[in-house]
């Protein structure tokens, strides 16, 4: 099989020849890895060298100079910028420097908001960009829609979560319009690349170590309206949909699942009801499990004898009958991690992955 043809009979809930391996890191660690194994500068060889069955396609932007993700900061201490405005600092996304609605006490002080224009999306290039690899490989696309973060960052957490129960008008006003803009982008990416791209991957943390952010009847009123018209998107362009979650979120996957969430990823088996072999029992058949090789501490402080170990135990647990994908309990390995933890777990996944 290609990368392609694995991972999609993996989303159709059929076995495939071996399980699919996917690899997220940033451009320190992978730069760390492209250095051990002498690779140079060539980030695709490196792809290709871990096994990894996806590869990814971005949107770039194009909009005016002070509406930048990445220039024209207004706070000297600034080192990104949302889409909606929120300047951030610190290694990485960073945290938010202002709250822009930390005061909106109506939803007029919402819609008087100044918010993006999804033209600034330049998605001319996206098209040759995922039909580049020959339709080998799984290509993800469109837009990380991160719209309960972007909530945080406009009003402040303790004032967000106030105003859901004491006014929740001004919270769903506002979900409403990110969801409109995250819509509109990703369909301009989604109709500009005409079937190049295969899974539409966003992004939104609703878990803590011990629990979920807010509990499933919060969930369904706020949030899941909002994923289930994302996830209809994605499909009525005939695209699987993946959803990027940390921490202990288990209460929530039922109502993931019935907003039409393919697949699951992240999966972190130290946080709280999330032990991997619990999640295949109860959702295998559901939904698409992929992670759950531990990031917090198995590939930072373990040794590659035990990760060797620790991954074929849960390649046990996660194969049967299709709907797993291998991969690091994150999206975004950081360079903190160890290199040769990571050779480890994917020579591990290579050798033992495969279906008799």
């Amino acid at each position: 099989m290609t990368s392609r043809e694995r991972v999609l009979t993996v989303f159709s809930h059929r076995v495939p020849d071996r399980v699919p391996a996917w690899c997220g890191a940033s451009p320190e660690f992978r730069a760390m890895l492209r250095a051990r194994l002498g690779l140079g500068q060539d980030d695709e060889v490196l792809s290709r060298r871990l096994g990894d069955d996806f590869r990814r396609v971005f949107a770039r932007y194009a909009g005016p100079a002070e509406h930048s993700p990445s220039s024209c900061f207004s706070h000297p201490e600034a080192t990104s910028r949302t889409p909606f405005g929120v300047e951030r600092t610190g290694y990485g996304y960073g945290q938010p420097l202002s709250h822009p609605l930390a005061n909106a006490a109506s939803a007029a002080d919402v819609e008087r908001f100044a918010w993006p224009d999804p033209g600034w999306m330049d998605v001319s290039a996206i098209r040759a960009e995922a039909l580049a690899w020959g339709g080998e490989y799984a290509v993800l696309g469109g837009d990380w829609s991160p719209f309960f973060h972007d909530a945080i960052d406009l009003f402040g957490m303790e004032m967000f979560m106030t105003l859901m129960v004491e006014a929740p008008a001004v919270v769903e006003a506002a979900l409403a319009r990110m969801a409109d803009y995250y819509a509109a982008v990703s369909r301009r990416i989604f109709e500009a690349a005409a079937g190049a791209i295969d899974i539409f991957f966003i992004g939104n943390d609703f878990g803590t170590q011990t629990g979920p952010v807010v509990g499933p009847a919060m969930f369904r009123r706020f949030f899941a309206p909002h994923l289930r018209r994302l996830t209809d998107l994605g499909h009525a362009f005939g695209l699987k949909v993946q959803l990027h979650c940390c921490g202990g979120f288990a209460p929530l996957i039922p109502l993931m699942i019935e907003s039409g969430i393919d697949a699951l990823q992240s999966l972190q088996p130290d946080a709280r009801d999330m032990e991997p072999g619990r999640l295949k029992q109860l959702y295998g058949r559901d939904i698409v499990l992929n992670g759950c090789l531990d990031t917090h501490h198995l590939l930072i402080a373990g040794t590659p004898d035990l990760v060797r170990r620790e991954t074929r135990r849960i390649l046990e647990a996660m194969k049967p009958g299709g709907g797993y994908i291998a991969s690091p309990s994150h999206d975004y390995l950081l360079p903190e991690t160890s290199v040769e933890n990571t050779l480890a777990l994917y020579e591990t996944v290579r050798e033992f992955g495969g279906y008799a």
